[in-house]
């Protein structure tokens, strides 16, 4: 899955990388001179970015494409400045939301400019079509018709990145096309079932779809291909946990199968981390919810003792690592 963050701190790694690709090659071509004032311009523009001046890296950026107007990753960062002026909360106000209109204009031209075989573009152009889906979504313009296309188009063009899946998946579910979300989040799993993402990805949908069933086939397909994570196993225990104590309409039957559940999740978990700090405290609290069923006074006894033993285990566990993080040079 593709995460839509319009942090500047989420592209400062792809800007040193254009910058550095792109100055050793600012001398080539027929319009060597204007490549270079494009290229001077563009990294001017990077600087006042990361100090997330967007104003005047908007100018810079305008200036570099006009040294070079097929300088196409310009265009991106150009749309990605628009996009980062904009603001959510002042949705509606008229030169608020014309930044979205210039980031989608920007990022559709960097898709056209940017050539499929320059290598140091594609991944900026790749990121041209998230951005613009992200743009189109309902969080900014909601605009689904738009959207989906883009969507499909980056699809055909990777169509084994399951992100690319992903992304459609929750434009569907955002329109309430729910079962054509489910498909495309399944065909991301398709793509690369052996990625713990994708089944994570179809928990949630499902989790936010009521469906426990569901989202547990889809945490214990995960636990399945990442045995030795102990997160993906307290997982399971957390899900398991939260139903058995929540969900009033269980039988006490099912109840009690769903901590016992849990209580197995936590084991694997602790069998391969003991000093996993989050499984520990959840242990504890899944053996006293279990003390709480249990008609008999002595084995309810021996639960709370049990948890209680884990307590302080999980104190002492978190005493430790304060400890060890205090004693951490300062950076």
């Amino acid at each position: 899955m593709k995460i839509y963050m319009h942090a500047p701190f989420t592209l400062i790694r792809v800007i040193a990388l254009v910058l550095a690709v792109s100055l050793s090659t600012a001398a080539c071509g027929k319009y060597a001179i204007g490549n270079l004032r494009s290229l001077m311009a563009f990294k001017e523009a990077n600087e006042l970015y990361k100090r997330q001046d967007f104003a005047k890296a908007i100018e810079a950026y305008q200036r570099s494409i006009g040294h070079n107007p097929e300088f196409g990753i310009s265009y991106f960062f150009l749309g990605n400045s628009y996009d980062n002026l904009y603001k959510p909360g002042r949705k509606g106000e008229p030169e608020n939301d014309g930044y979205l209109t210039k980031a989608v204009e920007n990022y559709t031209k960097a898709t056209e400019v940017i050539k499929d075989t320059d290598p140091q573009g594609a991944e900026i152009r790749k990121l041209s079509y998230e951005y613009l889906i992200a743009a189109y979504g309902v969080d900014k313009l909601g605009d689904f018709e738009k959207a989906e296309p883009i969507a499909l188009k980056l699809i055909s063009l990777e169509p084994n990145e399951p992100g690319n899946f992903h992304s459609l998946s929750k434009l569907y579910e955002d329109q309430g096309r729910y079962e054509e979300a489910e498909e495309m989040a399944i065909k991301g799993i398709e793509v690369r079932p052996s990625e713990p993402l994708g089944y994570m990805l179809l928990a949630g949908f499902h989790n936010r779809q009521g469906n426990f069933d569901k989202t547990m086939e889809a945490w214990e397909k995960r636990a399945k291909i990442e045995p030795n994570n102990p997160e993906a196993h307290h997982t399971i225990a957390t899900y398991l946990y939260e139903k058995a104590l929540k969900d009033f309409r269980l039988s006490a039957a099912t109840k009690k199968a769903y901590v016992d559940r849990a209580l197995q999740a936590e084991d694997s978990a602790l069998a391969l981390h003991a000093d996993y700090f989050e499984a520990l405290t959840y242990k504890n609290i899944i053996l006293r919810l279990k003390a709480t069923t249990e008609p008999d006074l002595k084995k309810r006894k021996v639960l709370t003792d049990e948890a209680e033993v884990l307590y302080k285990r999980a104190l002492d566990v978190q005493k430790n690592q304060t400890a060890a993080d205090t004693k951490k040079p300062a950076k």
